[in-house]
């Protein structure tokens, strides 16, 4: 896939997993990069149990980043919290 189908799909999934995650898109620089982060990660998950990963610009490829964009997204959420309340106690 060529750097602008990645963009587009990071973008895509990325806004996606942030309208399910926290119903706002986080911008759409963090939506891109987001995405494709998702879909390095849900590509992982996917390949571990037996299915194939991001395999272009299709509607499975979506579903697997966001998958994985959704996964990172709480993951964020997580520590961002979690360190909110540290630094206020």
């Amino acid at each position: 896939m060529s750097i602008v189908t990645w963009i587009i799909l990071g973008l895509i999934s990325g806004y996606l997993a942030s309208m399910i995650v926290n119903r706002a898109g986080q911008g759409i620089l963090m939506d891109i990069v987001l995405g494709i982060v998702g879909a390095v990660v849900g590509g992982w998950i996917f390949t571990q149990i037996g299915h194939a990963g991001v395999t272009g610009f299709n509607i499975y490829s979506i579903l697997v980043s966001l998958v994985g964009a959704v996964i990172v997204l709480f993951v964020y959420h997580t520590i961002q919290r979690m360190t909110s309340h540290h630094t206020l106690t």
